[in-house]
């Protein structure tokens, strides 16, 4: 980072001798750029809204690794992009052990709230104007700070970068970067067959197949680092119809599950991912797909030749498990010729199943899919995964709030969703059904990764569902295609319904208008999307831009909306009262006013953080 100085040079020498790569703004010159800063960044009204005008920095920070024995030193590295802001902050930089809640500023080691100029609020805090900088050294050889080391305190911590207003006492912007301290690391492999619990102060490698069974729990604990071995077989963990798990983190403390590979040489595909198999209902026909299956039963993808595979049954409340703030990165390894793990796979889960706060991140194949069952997810994140984002089939009939799926030009996707009933039979019962309100999805803006037709909403095989308050954009395809005949006649008997869907700036390849005929190009589909087609359809689809605030800073993501946004005002629909919706999302997209992806999720673009 560097800063542009408005004091004299003998000040300025005076003041940082030690840094000469910072310069730094008196506090009344800083309350002058303040004033200017609120008046030319916000449109009239927006400052006394948001106490001041939004930061259009990027900033991201990561370390050397993720974990590391007690004693050995972090090196902690830095990328900003100014983006034409010229909003005076002051800096803080500090490592919080995230068990015990204690925070440690940079420099001095104290626990009082210090600048990375050293001063407190008794000095008066130093405001300064940020400038680019790219994978620049904040902790380490050669930078700011010494390289630091990690003390005996067991568990997960959070390295963070907080930009807060330049008088130092309202924080506008943090950057986090996650890592654990641990005693040592472990092998996970084999089936885990009685209870076990992975601890925080360990690395776990995952390495093969680890199947959890025969009546075992796994317990996660919160700030968990679970590494996936590359390998063949690829390291996948399963948990079967006779096992649980309970993984469990928080917000301060996520469970991350990712590559075996170091920082900035991971890829899609380096490990497998994460099943887990229930025995809720599908609606799969016996001997299906060259299976000897029972009809309800069905094999997880890949793994047909063990019963350790199986899923499907009878109770819809099956408990498959708990996943609270977790994050799969890098899954997705192939285990048989066009079968590629997904990050995070349900199986005929059911009711009792809890899933929310999970991102799936770098995955070689879909970020989410549910096959069948009735499980209901919250707070999902997929982002940069090679094919589809939200998949269903075989009869899946949850409920899904709020998510965000966004793909890049160079880490390129397919769909933002992908829903069939069936592909063995599309009359198959129970049809897939899903409950779908709050979500936003964001193309890479180029062709699909293996698939020609990647629209931003994609229906086929009869399915069935209910689709609202949805934003669809910047997808190389159509915002939307209701496929083929048999999930035609699902929308035209009213049991396909869509209402208040926002599209914008699709159809790329066509270089298209923002029209709804331009924006929706499917016979079928624009006539459902104007309401001519389907009962009950056509509610409330929109052509309009979302002003989303920094969908495309790919390291740095900001899903939120701009002042003026139509998400609030046009064609949103409340989500019903049943217990699991939440009722206030009175608004079209995935997020409102409060940014439920703050801190627990990581986005960093791999090929910007090698050294």
């Amino acid at each position: 980072m560097q800063f542009r100085s408005i004091l004299s040079l003998a000040v300025l020498g005076a003041a940082c001798a030690a840094a000469s790569e910072m310069t730094l703004l008196s506090r009344d010159e800083a309350a002058r750029r303040a004033a200017e800063a609120g008046t030319r960044l916000a449109p009239k009204g927006l400052a006394q809204t948001y106490n001041g005008p939004r930061s259009r920095v990027a900033v991201w920070i990561w370390s050397d690794k993720y974990t590391y024995r007690d004693g050995e030193t972090v090196t902690l590295r830095w990328t900003v992009k100014q983006n034409g802001d010229l909003y005076p902050y002051t800096v803080f930089l500090y490592r919080q052990n995230n068990q015990s809640g204690k925070k440690t500023y940079f420099p001095g080691g104290g626990e009082e709230p210090t600048d990375i100029h050293g001063r407190t609020a008794r000095d008066g805090f130093q405001p300064v104007q940020m400038e680019s900088v790219t994978k620049g050294v904040l902790i380490g050889a050669g930078g700011r700070f010494p390289a630091l080391a990690m003390p005996a305190e067991y568990g997960m911590h959070t390295f963070a970068l907080e930009l807060r207003d330049y008088t130092g006492t309202r924080p506008l912007k943090t950057a986090y970067m996650k890592v654990g301290v641990v005693r040592g690391s472990a092998e996970l492999s084999g089936d885990i067959t009685s209870d076990r619990t992975l601890t925080n102060d360990t690395a776990w490698n995952l390495r093969g197949l680890v199947a959890v069974k025969n009546g075992a729990t796994l317990t996660i604990e919160p700030g968990t680092f679970i590494f996936g071995v590359p390998g063949t077989p690829p390291a996948v963990l399963l948990v079967t119809q006779s096992g649980k798990i309970r993984a469990r983190g928080t917000r301060a403390r996520p469970i991350v599950m990712t590559s075996g590979l170091p920082i900035g040489q991971r890829n899609r595909g380096d490990w497998g991912g994460l099943i887990l198999l229930g025995r809720a209902p599908i609606n799969v026909p016996a001997n299906s797909g060259g299976n000897q299956n029972a009809a309800g039963t069905f094999y997880i993808e890949g793994l047909n030749t063990t019963p350790d595979g199986q899923y499907g049954g009878d109770d819809p409340n099956w408990d498959c498990g708990t996943l609270e703030y977790v994050r799969v990165e890098f899954a997705g390894s192939i285990l048989s010729p066009n079968n590629e793990v997904n990050s995070v796979t349900w199986g005929g889960c059911g009711k009792a199943t809890v899933a929310h706060h999970l991102q799936a991140s770098y995955g070689l194949d879909d970020a989410f899919e549910w096959f069948g069952g009735s499980a209901d997810a919250k707070y999902l994140v997929g982002n940069m995964g090679r094919d589809d984002y939200l998949d269903f089939q075989l009869g899946y009939t949850g409920r899904i709030q709020y998510m965000v799926a966004f793909q890049s030009p160079d880490y390129q996707g397919n769909r933002g969703v992908e829903g069939d009933n069936s592909e063995y039979n599309a009359a198959s019962e129970p049809y897939s059904s899903p409950v779908v309100y709050n979500a936003t999805f964001i193309g890479s803006g180029v062709a699909g990764f293996d698939e020609s037709n990647s629209p931003g909403i994609y229906l086929r095989r009869g399915s069935r569902g209910s689709f609202n308050n949805i934003v669809v954009t910047n997808f190389y395809s159509a915002c939307l295609e209701i496929a083929d005949a048999a999930t035609q006649a699902q929308a035209d008997a009213g049991n396909l319904t869509m209402n208040g869907v926002l599209c914008y700036n699709n159809n790329l390849r066509n270089s298209a208008p923002n029209t709804l005929e331009g924006q929706v190009t499917h016979a079928y589909s624009l006539s459902y999307a104007r309401g001519e087609k389907g009962n009950g359809a056509g509610k409330n689809f929109l052509v309009a831009d979302p002003l989303l605030s920094a969908p495309f800073e790919y390291n740095d993501p900001d899903f939120s909306t701009l002042f003026g946004s139509p998400v609030f005002r046009a064609g949103w629909v409340q989500p019903p009262d049943d217990g699991f919706f939440d009722q206030s999302a009175r608004f079209l997209g995935a997020i409102g006013d409060e940014d439920w992806t703050e801190e627990w999720t990581n986005f960093f673009v791999e090929s910007d953080l090698a050294p």
